[in-house]
Formats: structure tokens, C-alpha cells, sequence
């Protein structure tokens, strides 16, 4: 439900009652999965009891409110509903009563006896408690500060920016918009190409109305409170204290039966009612009452607020920070102030007194049932809420201990060492505390150990197994920081870790214990994460047998739960960055300069590339197999005959000398996936012969396990030794096969990585099927295909030598030069006086960005000498984590900063650069300072001042204290999934792909509506499936709608992700097309202005994505006749592609047509037959002659040849001086919507597939019968989109931990193949 009380999927339960589910998707990890039958793979309909109804509201002085509900929601929501519509939004403290019973705020609809299609339930003003009227005066505060972006900005209760109806001057929706008089189409200058100008002012518009009217200048408690034991007898509950506009002073009291004025003043106590008593259930009908000011403007807040998004109110899961903000406005708030010193940094608001049990509230949702759809759903929704309510205090907690604001547990250690213990959590910081990390890189492993264990954590996560646990754990990045924060288990911290341990090691092996329980559970986690099973020896030479590595550690907590921890060795060790001798490597890699030193032994290969590395292991194994098999039959029948060696490789030799003909031949992994499929049959088949073939078959199946060197010889078996290649590790019987083997595995894999998952990355950069636009987006390119951020200089070594992908070398170096700069600012941030924090980061930023030599850090040598003061005291300043003093950051300077930058790439990354500051920087890698800039404050956590900076100045400095407005977290932390709706997801696009449409709308809508019951109505995957049905309405022909789904995944992007992320450019300009298609010519494009401002802020305009947006602005342009404007547009999208594609492409040939046909739009014939000409002769070599698009393009050319040789008469007929003459009539193809939008389609490669209307019809009656509401009832998908050219493209899949592929192969305009569009609508 939203606030003006309709029902919407985003805040509704399930709204539709059929879920298709497929029981093997359906499973999930679960171990009740696990025991489903083997039977039921069919698809088995689950009926999920939900059916919408409205009901009645009975609002006391209003009339009755009709409100249509799901059975699945709970009576909170419709409670929630009350408080956030505009007529009812001031009331807190009531109950809803059906026939005089009062209902449970927590019950499902469902389970209400009475409850129907018409039941009017009453709304009852309740009597006040003290915490009720608290709650009551919060709330009263909240709607006062409900328009203002204040805490948007500052970063607090995840509120976050959203900017959408400011770029389109209002709701594009909202069809009583007044619409201008005139269509002003002319972009800012920084749009046009080729401009240089990047100002920063336009990434925050319209930043002067986003503020509200004040209504009130003061509302605070009272200094009379608490009230005194007689007048609590009076019913006295708490006082507040009001200054009105007016200058009016008020001294009111909240009694049980609600608010009215006494006559208190600041000097005397008289709590008697003052003489015109106004007793007021809700404060603000009191405050409407006492001060007309206030009622005029509340009513004009409430206005603005009720014009709002509901998706611009909701907060977010997670804190989103923005790295810009105005110079902050603060205003006076004394219930902010209360909250900032009072107990409520430690204690939660709704359990007055008691701080949360977060290992108790964490454990107890992993353990609810999921045996059913509704069960996981109700699980799987008590996770994630749980989970982001964790992360908010974990943030908040890492923050006051850097702070300085948390007394540690041990006080008396040196600074570094201490930990802490803060609202029932357990904070240590980044550091080698007792020398834990010696033998492993000192602070440097320190550093990276939480980083490594997370991972650990999310893989365990991952896997959930029942009856093992693990802790809540965020890693906070904070002031140069580094903070684990782990939720606490019951009674670790009331004996010695020795006595907890009963798994693993806590000395490095020197004493290991076992215990069965733990062999139970980890056998069963060790499946899916493939670690091996293996056996290490103690001190005193006794063998244990480990299902994890040997630092990882089970402790059964008093709870008498399992619980794993330090997990940061779960995945096998990267022999590439360890201290192992070169003639362990093969010759290819030694050539690729492997090992390589790393500053700590913790490197480990990452799941993304284990999983890879197991599926090209199994796709050889088959090859093999399968090729034996062949061998046996052509054997059989005598009929010997040459294999095909491009599809079944030879499996006759050993081992070890061909584990690289899967790399080889992965290469072509698309082209002969049938023939995979083909080979997996055969050994299928294999696996089920009669006993006479037993033999042959144990023999096929020894040989191609040991050609791909699985760990044994009767089946396929990769999995990893995660202790191997460990010196503190002593393997039991250290010299046998089994080791070498399991050696030769984690080798394999870390080969796999650099000669196979790299030149990978680099073929789909080559070929577009995966663009980064930014830092941010390359790096999870890179994770998603397991490359670790290390092969950083390794990935920038190959693409260095292709032309072709120079902007992904661009943002490679940007990422490079960022991380090394973020490791010299940790160094530089750690011990800083926190009166210095500002002085010192624009100093930072000055000597980063800045080209004047010497910029001057603001110090006073009074300072200065304060700090040598300090430093003398240190020893006994042990209890302030920032008693280290730090003053070196006032000496730094451009050139000694850019020296050091230049060396950590080198010894970090092992990749040179060449730059002594950065102007040589910029110059020499194409590298813009604003984009640097960007990607650096989204790294570290800066925020700064919101204005113009010349980035380029050479005779003064950029940055002042000023300049720096905060500095936020970086959070790292696990993403619980919601996974039936990730099943739904993926099995609806395979569906859409296979033109099963029906059944794929189904499950794209179900996966929408599972998405809200687990998420709340903002996530990004939610996000990603509104894009989805976006594009489905768009293309079944339903414009509105596909306005709509796409107007909600725009603002829900720039809430969840940011204004400036890589998906909010690709939303926005989605959405300008379907404005575009609805007649929004206006909005789209501003939409698509947006869209390009921010792609060149991430990056340059030196990018294949500013080329489709630049073709879709052209169009638009020409579509309202501003041809030259257009032309400018579309020329810059042709040099672009042409760069980047090559000019003899078909998206070339397509762009020179767009360019021809503006030309002659503008009369100019002879440049539109030269542009003409070009797409001719690049459609008759790619196509040849008899191709349609040859052919139009020749008639193309005809008409423009008559067109220019008649105008070329007539000029030469004036020049001449004849008299008599006139022109003939031009041919002159004047823009239509319709064509426009067909040429707008192409660019992005959208095909329609045709559909009749009563299909349309008949969906859409199947989905009313299901009583799905109207805003995701239309989204029938009777079409299927090839290849979808994001703008940017490659971000579809960027949604979190969904792998959601919106895009399939078959047709890509990028790849030169021909896209038609047939409009069936």
C-alpha cells in the first residue's frame, strides 16, 4: 500500500494467488531440498492463499476511508498506512477494532475471523503511555523534516537522494502537468560534444525548492520533565516546550488522553491548563490551534510531502552516502540533539531499556521453518530485516569507536590493540594485535584478514546448512580504519578461547582439536564449496582430519549452537602472489612473470573463479569421456574413422601435460555448447550400460579424470586443499600423490585465472559485451569472472596493447592509481587530531588533484606545538584510539605524493606508470581530474562541498578546509538473497527467450511480487525487475505502463544505489525512451541531458555507451526539426562508433544513414549522398546487393542524387541571373514519430515480435481474473528482446547478488547483425 492508501505491489503482499514453481528450483540449499523426491521435477502448481479485498476505515471527524488489502498483509501495515496518508498522517497512538474487538498489530489479514470484502474496522484513539507520546512527538518531528534533504545528506536513518521529478520538472505520470507552450530543446553547453566543461552544480539540481516552509521554531522536551509524583496522578505523561511563528512561547503538556497548553512559564511551574483549554488527541491539531502560522504551512508541507514518490520517502536497506553536498543548513532540532547525546546510540527506540540480543535475533530467523513457499518467504524477509538493522548499528558503532566515543574492553593495552563492546557488539580494529600475523605480512595481513574472512562468512551464508552458524559480521572502512564488527556469542567472552575452541587451531597448528558434530556439518558445506577433506599433523605428530582450513574455528556457544568463525582462508591460497619457488610453475607462467611478491601470504582465489575453474574442468572431463566412448563403439562396429578434433579432444595423455586444452578450447564456448550437451548425453548413457560394458566404463572414466587431474580416479572430483602451500601447515604424509595432486589443483586454478578468466575479459571488452563506465563497474566485471583486484597491473599489461578498448584501459589506470592513493590515505588519516581532519583531507585532495606545486596546509604553529605536547603524554593517552599523533600529512606535497602513488602501483600491483604528477597523469592516460576525483571520494568516504571547482588551476590551490563537508563509512557486509524470487527470476527470461510468454510473464510478475515480501519496497534487485517489465510493456505496446515500471526503477536506483551510479544512467535513459514513445518529448530529453551529464562525469565522453546515447539525443532532436543541433549529436555518436567498432560495421553504416538522412533534412544533399554512400557500400560487403537494407539504401541514394542535381540547376539557374525560374518540389523526408521511434529502437536493439491484439486481450483477462493490480497486471510479455543494448551497456546484471541476464545472444546490432523490427502492435 502507499500513503495515499492504493494498493501497489511494492508494499503489498503477494497479489497474485498462482505461483509457479519448479520443485528442483524451488529447493534452493536447504537441507529439506535436499530430501524432496527425485520424482517431482515437473512443474507443480502451489496455490498461496491470497486474495485482495477492500475494506472500510472508520476515521473518527472524517468520512470512511476505502482501502483495498491482501490477505497476506499484516494489520501494522494498514496501520502504517493511516500514519503516512496526508488527512490521517498525524495520529499515532490508536488501535483498529472490527465489531469492537481489537485487532493483533501483528496478525495476517487472513487470520482475522470477520473479516471481508466490506468489514468497516474502526479506528480508536487510544489512551497515551509515556512511550506513546515519545513515539507521537518523533513522529510530529519527522513529518516537519519529511521534504527536507538534510538527512539525506548527512547520511542518517537511510534517507537518500533522489532527483528524477526535479530532472523532469515534475511527475511524468501526473496527467494534470501543465504542459509548456513551447518545447525548448536547446541541451547546456557541457552537454554539446566535444565540450570540456564538467561542472558539478548540475549532478544536484534544483536544490533551492527542495527545502519546506518551516512551520514551528522550537519544539523540544521540557526542562520541567519528567512530570513530579502528583501531577503523575493527574495523568501527566512528559511536558514540551513550543515557540511558535508568531514568537509565541507555550508550555504544553502530553497527558493520557492527549496534549494541551498549562500555564508554565520558563521561570515558574504551574501545570494547571492554561484558560482557553484545547485538549487535542494530536499535537498538531493542537499547534493548528495556537498558531495559524503553523496550520498554513503544515497544510502546504503536507501538500508538498503528498507530491512526493513514495519511493522518494521510503528508506532505504542500507545507508547510501553521496560524495557532494550543499554547505550544510543547520537548523536547531533539540529532539535530533536528545538523540545524539542520549542513550539511544545504544539502545533501540521500540525496547525501551534493553539493548537488542543481535547474535540471538540473527541465529533465531536462520533457524525458522522453510519447508514451504510462505515459509521461506516469512524466513527469508526476518533475515534480511534483521540482517540490515544490523549493518546500520555495526556502521554506527565502527564510527563512535574510531570516534573516539566507546570505552574499549581493555584500556589499558596501547591503542592499537583495543577492542570494543557497543550495543551488544563486538568491534576490534585492523591491526596485527600480539604479533597474530608475523609470519603472514604484519598489518598488512591484518588489513586484509577481515576482508578474507567476510568472504569466508558470505560463503558459509551462502550454503545454509542447518544447525552450523555463523557470526553477523560488517567490515567497516572509517578515517583510515579498518573495523570488524561481529555479533557476540553467548559466553565467549566469560572464558578463555582455548577452553571454547573445539574445532581447528588457535595457534597455527601447534594444538588441533576435532569434534564430530563439526565433521557432520562441515562434510556437508565442503560439497558445495569445494574444500577437501584432509588431514594435518599437531605438534606431537597426531594426524587430524580438517573440513576447512586450519585457522577456521568451531566454538559451541552456551546457546549450544554451532558456530564457524575466522573464515579467511575458505577458498584455496593464490600461489601467484605466494613465496613458492619458480620451478613450481609451468614455462607459460613464469613468461607471465608469476610468482609475483605480495605484501601479505592471506592472497586467495575468489568462488567466482572456483566455480569457473570446476565447470571448464568438468566440460574437459566430458570431452574426454566422450570421446572414449566413441573410441569403444567405432571399436565395436570396426569402423575406425577420423574424430573431429575441434569438438573431442584427444584423452590418451598424462595428466598434467593437458590440463590447459579446456582454456584452449572455452574459447569457443558458445559454438559448441550443443556438442557439450551432445558429449554429457554419451556419458550419461555411459553411467547406465548393462554390466558388460563395467569394465570399459571404469576405464573411460579413469582416463578422463586423470587427463583434467581430478583427485580421483573413479569419478569427476575437483575440489581444493585450502591448507596447501601453507608453511605453518603440516601435512600428514607430506611427500604422497594425493598432496601433489591437490597442489597441482590450487596451481591449475591460479594458472586458469591468468591465461584463461583475463583474455577473457579482455574478448568481451573487445567485443562489447561488457562496457565499464566506471571504477565501480569494473571491478565487478572483474569479480565476476574471479579476478581478484591485485591482477589489476596484470589486466592493464594485456588491454595496453588493444586500441580498440583504450576507454576500459582509461578506467583500468583510474582504478589503479585510486586503490594505491587510498592505501598512502589510510596511512595518512590514521593518528590525525581530529581538529586537524579537514585541513588535512584538502590538503590530501590538493596535493592529489591539484597542479600548484606547493599548496599550503592550514597549521598553525600553535597547533603544531600542541601535538608535541601531546606526544609526550601519549603513553599515558592510551584510552583515545587517536592518541598516535600524526603531523607528517602537513610536509606532503603534489610531487612527493605522486612519487609515492607511482611506487605502490609498481610494488603493489606490479605495473608502471609513467607520471611524475597529475597533469603528466591526465595527459598521458586520458584520465579526467573530476572523474578522478569521483571515484576517490566514493572510495575512501569523502564528502565535499557542493560547488564549482577549477580542477585546472596552476597558480593556486583547489580544495580548503571548507571544501570537506564529512567523511562516511565504506561498509562492506553480506547480501542475504531472497531466493525463490531469484528461481522466478531467471526461469521467467528463459522463458521470454524461449517465446513461452505467458508462462515467462507469470514468473517475471511473481518474481516482482516475492521480491517486495522480502525486501520491503527498496532493493536493487526490485529495481532490476522493474527495468525488466519495463521493457516487456514497451515492447507488447503498452507505452504508460512501461513509463510507469521504468519511473520506479529510476527512482529507486538513484535511492538505493546512488544519483551518479552506472544503473542510474542506464534507468534514466530507459525511461527517456518510453517518455519519448508516450510524447514526452520535453522529458526525454532532459532524461537522456541527465543521462549523459552523469556518463561523462564517471567517464569522459570518450565511451561506446555516449555513443548510443548521443544517437538516441540525435534523433530526438531531429524528431523535432532542430537538424542542426542533431546533426552534432549524431556526427559525435559516428566518430565514436567508428573508433570503437570499426567504421565497415553495420552499426557504422547505420549511423552514417542517420547522418544522411539529418543532411538532407537540412537541405544539405551533397554531405547527406556522401554520408549515404558510405552506409551503401558498407551494407553491399557486408550484406551483399540483394539485402533489403542494400536496396533502401540505394534508393536512398537515388533520391538524394535527383534531389541534389535538381538543386544544384536552380543555384546554377541564379547564378546565371535567369529570371524564371522556381524550385521543383524537394523530396525531402521529414521526421515522424513513428520513424523516429523505429531508428530509436534499432540504436538500442530492441526487436518486436509479432503479436495479435486478442492475444494482448486474453492475457490481460487471465491476469485480471488473478486480481493483480493494474500497475503489474499488464506487463504480459508477447515479446522477446535480442540482445538489449543497455545504455550503458553490460549493467543489466549489476543488482546485487541476482545474477539477472536481461540481455540474450542470438542478435546484437554491436556484433554486426542485421535487427528488424516488426511492429505487430
Amino acid at each position: 500500500m502507499n500513503g495515499n492508501g492504493e494498493s501497489s505491489s511494492e508494499d503489498s503482499g503477494l497479489s497474485s494467488p498462482v505461483s509457479v514453481k519448479n520443485e528442483e528450483e524451488g529447493k534452493g540449499d536447504s537441507k529439506e531440498g535436499e530430501k524432496e523426491e527425485d520424482g517431482k521435477n515437473e512443474q507443480e502448481i502451489v496455490l498461496i492463499q491470497d486474495t485482495g479485498f477492500t475494506v472500510q476505515l472508520a476515521v473518527p471527524g472524517m468520512d470512511n476511508i476505502e482501502l483495498p488489502v491482501s490477505s497476506m498483509e499484516l494489520v501494522q501495515e494498514i496501520h502504517q498506512v493511516l500514519m503516512d496518508r496526508e488527512d490521517t498522517c498525524h495520529r499515532t497512538c490508536f488501535t483498529l477494532q472490527l465489531e469492537g474487538i481489537t485487532m493483533d498489530n501483528f496478525a495476517e489479514l487472513k487470520s482475522i475471523e470477520g473479516l471481508k470484502e466490506g468489514s468497516v474496522i474502526k479506528v480508536v484513539e487510544e489512551p497515551y503511555t509515556v512511550r506513546e507520546a515519545r513515539i507521537h512527538v518523533r513522529h510530529i518531528r519527522d513529518l516537519l523534516k519529511s521534504v527536507d534533504p538534510a538527512d539525506s545528506y548527512n547520511g542518517v536513518d537511510c534517507s537518500s537522494l533522489s532527483f528524477l521529478n526535479t530532472v523532469t520538472a515534475g511527475d511524468i505520470l501526473d496527467k494534470k502537468r501543465s504542459k509548456p507552450d513551447s518545447l525548448d530543446c536547446t541541451p547546456p553547453d557541457y552537454i554539446m560534444p566535444n565540450s570540456k566543461d564538467r561542472p558539478l552544480i548540475p549532478l544536484h539540481p534544483g536544490l533551492k525548492d527542495m527545502k519546506g516552509p518551516q512551520c514551528i521554531k522550537v519544539l523540544t522536551y521540557s526542562g520541567w520533565n519528567p512530570p513530579p509524583g502528583n501531577r503523575k496522578m493527574h495523568g501527566d505523561l512528559l511536558y514540551l516546550y513550543v515557540v511558535t511563528l508568531e514568537d509565541k512561547r507555550y508550555h504544553i503538556t502530553a497527558s493520557t488522553q492527549g496534549f494541551y497548553v498549562n500555564q508554565s512559564t520558563e521561570e515558574e511551574f504551574n501545570p494547571k491548563a492554561a484558560q482557553q483549554k484545547y485538549l487535542s488527541h494530536s499535537l498538531i491539531d493542537l499547534l493548528s490551534q495556537i498558531s495559524p502560522a503553523f496550520k498554513k504551512n503544515f497544510t502546504a508541507l503536507l501538500k508538498r510531502r503528498g507530491q512526493k514518490h513514495p519511493f522518494e520517502r521510503v528508506p532505504t536497506p542500507y545507508q547510501v552516502f553521496s560524495w557532494m553536498a550543499p554547505q550544510p543548513d543547520h537548523s536547531i532540532d533539540y529532539i535530533r540533539a536528545e538523540d545524539a547525546f542520549s542513550t539511544r546510540l545504544g539502545y533501540e527506540e521500540h525496547i525501551p531499556g534493553q539493548t537488542r540480543d543481535w547474535n540471538e535475533e540473527i541465529q533465531t530467523t536462520r533457524e525458522l521453518p522453510r519447508k514451504t513457499l510462505p515459509e521461506r518467504l516469512i524466513r527469508e524477509r526476518a533475515i534480511f530485516k534483521v540482517h540490515s538493522d544490523f549493518v546500520g548499528a555495526a556502521t554506527r558503532g565502527a564510527m563512535a569507536v574510531i570516534d573516539g566515543n566507546v570505552m574499549a574492553i581493555n584500556p589499558g593495552e596501547e591503542a592499537k590493540m583495543q577492542m570494543f563492546i557497543w550495543n551488544n557488539i563486538f568491534f576490534s580494529l585492523g591491526f596485527d594485535v600480539k604479533d597474530h600475523y608475523k609470519d603472514f605480512g604484519g598489518d598488512s595481513a591484518a588489513y586484509a584478514a577481515p576482508g578474507n574472512d567476510l568472504q569466508g562468512v558470505k560463503a558459509y551464508f551462502g550454503t545454509d546448512v542447518e544447525g552450523l552458524y555463523t557470526l553477523g559480521t560488517v567490515v567497516v572502512d572509517y578515517r583510515g580504519y579498518r573495523v570488524t564488527a561481529q555479533s557476540i556469542i553467548p559466553g565467549i567472552l566469560e572464558r578463555e578461547q582455548e577452553q571454547s575452541v573445539v574445532y581447528g587451531s588457535i595457534d597455527f597448528g601447534k594444538t588441533i582439536v576435532f569434534n564430530e558434530k563439526y565433521k557432520e556439518l562441515l562434510t556437508k558445506t565442503a560439497q558445495q564449496l569445494k574444500v577437501r577433506a584432509h588431514k594435518v599433523l599437531n605438534d606431537k605428530g597426531d594426524e587430524v582430519e580438517l573440513y576447512s582450513s586450519l585457522e577456521c574455528k568451531g566454538i559451541v556457544g552456551n546457546d549450544q549452537r554451532h558456530y564457524i568463525l575466522d573464515l579467511l582462508r575458505t577458498y584455496p591460497p593464490d600461489v601467484n602472489y605466494l613465496d613458492v619457488s619458480e620451478e613450481e610453475f609451468s614455462k607459460s607462467m613464469r613468461e607471465h612473470g608469476y610468482p609475483k611478491k605480495h605484501r601479505h601470504k592471506l592472497a586467495c582465489l575468489r568462488s567466482e573463479l572456483i566455480e569457473a575453474f570446476v565447470e571448464a574442468k568438468y566440460i574437459a572431463f566430458v570431452r574426454h569421456a566422450a570421446y572414449q566412448i566413441q573410441q569403444i563403439r567405432m571399436d565395436k562396429e570396426n569402423k575406425l574413422s577420423k574424430v573431429d578434433s575441434g569438438v573431442l579432444v584427444n584423452g590418451e595423455g598424462e595428466g598434467h601435460e593437458k590440463k590447459s586444452i579446456e582454456d584452449k578450447k572455452l574459447d569457443d564456448k558458445e559454438d559448441d555448447k550443443d556438442n557439450i550437451d551432445e558429449a554429457k548425453k554419451m556419458v550419461e548413457e555411459l553411467s547406465s550400460t548393462e554390466t558388460e560394458n563395467e569394465e570399459n566404463s571404469k576405464e573411460v572414466v579413469r582416463r578422463a579424470a586423470k587427463a583434467v587431474g581430478s583427485l580421483s580416479d573413479t569419478e569427476f572430483n575437483i575440489t581444493f586443499n585450502p591448507d596447501v602451500f601453507q608453511s605453518h601447515v603440516k601435512h600428514a604424509n607430506a611427500d604422497s600423490e594425493d598432496l601433489r595432486r591437490e597442489k597441482q589443483l590450487v596451481k591449475d586454478a591460479a594458472e586458469f585465472l591468468v591465461v584463461h578468466q583475463i583474455p577473457s575479459f579482455i574478448k568481451d571488452s573487445m567485443e562489447h559485451t561488457s562496457s565499464p563506465i566506471d571504477t565501480l563497474t569494473i571491478t565487478e566485471q572483474l569479480h565476476q569472472k574471479g579476478i581478484n583486484m591485485r591482477y589489476l597491473g596484470k589486466v592493464a599489461e594485456v588491454l595496453k596493447k588493444y586500441p580498440s578498448v583504450q576507454y576500459v584501459y582509461t578506467i583500468v589506470i583510474t582504478e589503479l592509481v585510486c586503490r594505491s592513493t587510498k592505501h598512502i590515505f589510510k596511512a595518512y588519516m590514521q593518528g590525525v587530531d581530529m581538529m586537524n581532519l579537514s585541513a588535512a583531507i584538502s590538503h590530501f585532495l590538493n596535493c592529489l588533484l591539484g597542479s600548484f606545486p606547493s599548496p599550503h596546509a592550514p597549521v598553525t604553529a600553535e597547533e603544531l606545538h600542541g601535538k608535541k605536547a601531546r606526544r609526550k603524554n601519549s603513553k599515558r593517552n592510551k584510552t583515545v584510539l587517536l592518541g598516535m599523533d600524526n603531523t607528517d600529512w602537513v610536509t606532503e606535497t603534489p610531487k612527493t605524493l605522486w612519487k609515492k602513488i607511482v611506487e605502490e602501483v609498481q610494488e603493489y600491483y606490479h605495473y608502471e606508470i609513467h607520471c611524475d604528477s597529475v597533469d603528466t597523469f591526465t595527459e598521458k592516460y586520458g584520465v579526467q581530474r573530476v572523474s578522478l576525483l569521483r571515484a576517490f571520494c566514493h572510495k575512501v568516504g569523502i564528502q565535499i562541498l557542493l560547488r564549482e571547482y577549477n580542477l585546472d588551476v596552476r597558480n593556486k590551490q583547489i580544495f580548503y578546509e571548507e571544501d570537506i563537508i564529512n567523511i562516511f563509512p565504506v561498509v562492506k557486509h553480506v547480501q542475504p538473497r531472497a531466493s525463490d524470487a531469484c528461481h522466478f527470476f531467471t526461469s521467467g527470461q528463459t522463458k521470454i527467450q524461449q517465446c513461452l510468454l505467458r508462462e515467462g510473464h507469470d514468473l517475471i510478475s511473481e518474481a516482482l511480487n516475492l521480491l517486495n515480501n522480502v525486501y520491503g519496497a527498496m532493493h536493487p534487485d526490485i529495481a532490476s525487475c522493474l527495468r525488466l517489465l519495463a521493457r516487456l510493456n514497451y515492447m507488447l505496446g503498452d507505452y504508460s505502463e512501461a513509463m510507469s515500471y521504468q519511473q520506479r526503477a529510476v527512482l529507486m536506483s538513484e535511492r538505493v544505489l546512488g544519483i551518479d551510479h552506472p544503473n542510474t544512467i542506464t534507468e534514466y535513459a530507459h525511461l527517456a525512451m518510453y517518455c519519448f514513445a508516450n510524447s514526452q518529448v520535453s522529458s526525454a530529453l532532459r532524461l537522456l541531458y541527465r543521462a549523459r551529464y552523469l556518463a561523462i562525469l564517471c567517464h569522459s565522453e570518450d565511451h561506446p555507451e555516449v555513443a548510443i546515447i548521443d544517437s538516441n539525443i540525435g534523433l530526438i532532436l531531429h524528431a523535432v526539426e532542430e537538424f542542426d543541433l542533431s546533426l552534432r549529436f549524431l556526427e559525435h555518436a559516428l566518430e565514436l562508433n567508428c573508433k570503437y567498432f570499426g567504421a565497415k560495421t553495420l552499426k557504422g553504416a547505420m549511423n552514417y544513414h542517420l547522418v544522411a538522412w539529418t543532411h538532407s533534412c537540412r537541405g544539405d544533399f551533397r554531405a547527406a549522398l556522401q554520408s549515404e554512400k558510405e552506409a551503401y557500400t558498407i551494407y553491399k560487403q557486408l550484406l551483399g546487393e540483394d539485402h533489403e537494407k542494400t536496396k533502401e539504401s540505394s534508393n536512398n541514394l537515388k533520391r538524394l542524387t535527383q534531389n541534389a542535381v535538381n538543386f544544384q540547376k536552380k543555384m546554377n539557374e541564379i547564378y546565371k541571373g535567369e529570371k524564371n525560374f522556381r524550385f521543383p518540389p524537394l523530396e525531402i523526408q521529414r521526421p515522424s514519430i513513428g520513424s523516429v521511434l523505429e531508428m530509436l529502437n534499432l540504436v538500442n536493439g530492441i526487436v518486436f515480435v509479432h503479436i495479435s491484439p486478442e492475444e494482448i486481450e486474453k492475457l490481460r483477462q487471465v491476469n485480471s481474473r488473478y486480481g493483480v493490480s493494474k500497475s503489474d497486471s499488464d506487463s504480459e510479455s508477447k515479446v522477446k528482446e535480442i540482445k538489449e543494448n543497455n545504455l550503458p551497456n553490460g549493467h543489466s546484471t549489476e543488482n546485487g547478488d541476482l545474477d539477472i541476464e536481461v540481455n540474450t545472444s542470438d542478435l546484437d546490432l554491436r556484433n554486426n547483425t542485421e535487427v528488424t523490427v516488426v511492429d505487430g502492435m
